[in-house]
């Protein structure tokens, strides 16, 4: 799928035209820099790999300098390949958020929320008790029995416990374009998009 990589900036809200308010999700997009054009003929397929957000020269290895240096463009913190573009672009050629249109569907994926170390109430919906009746004390918003006693002897894979929550790689599809700016590099669209304030995001359309 072709796209961009883009920073999410925050969450608004627009009305629509019958007075509808509508929460959206604003990202900046682009402009990414062709930093390598693969071939069928050199790589097995075709793809373009695009950088996004400029990176110090002292903070890149010589190696990636010398790569970002044969698309005459400085470093960039962001590098990733997308296919299928409309049309064909060369080494070094920028690609903005103009070839998105308002309307269309995007699929955007990131990284979500870190959450830490969590209890099976927030990780996984458990209801708890409910009601600290007949005895019950201090056991609430526990899991209960988790079914593994000395077969299997062990815990099987996948069970609803508690443990880290968060900072998983997250798609989601089918998100509305309702807007963009193009002067501001800016795309507006329809709900929510993993990952916090300033965090890496990739738009496929």
């Amino acid at each position: 799928m072709s796209g961009l990589i883009g920073k999410k900036i925050g969450m608004t809200s627009l009305f629509d035209e019958n007075g509808k308010n509508i929460p959206c999700t604003v990202i900046e997009v682009g402009p990414c820099v062709v930093t390598q054009v693969r071939t069928a003929a050199v790589d097995g397929y075709d793809a373009l790999q695009l950088g996004f957000d400029d990176k110090a020269e002292k903070r890149t290895d010589k190696a990636a300098q010398g790569h970002f240096k044969k698309a005459n463009t400085a470093p960039k913190k962001k590098v990733v390949e997308f296919q299928n573009f409309d049309k064909e672009y060369q080494l070094g050629e920028t690609i903005t958020v103009d070839i998105f249109r308002e309307g269309e569907f995007v699929d955007i994926s990131g990284t979500s929320k870190g959450k830490g170390f969590q209890g099976v109430v927030k990780r996984h919906g458990f209801a708890g008790v409910g009601q600290a009746t007949h005895g019950q004390h201090n056991r609430l918003r526990a899991p209960g029995s988790i079914g593994a006693a000395s077969y299997p002897a062990r815990v099987f894979k996948g069970m609803r416990m508690a443990g880290r929550m968060g900072g998983d790689k997250v798609k989601v599809q089918n998100l509305r374009v309702l807007k963009v700016i193009t002067d501001k590099n800016l795309l507006v669209v329809k709900g929510c998009v993993p990952g916090h304030k300033n965090a890496y995001v990739i738009v496929q359309k």
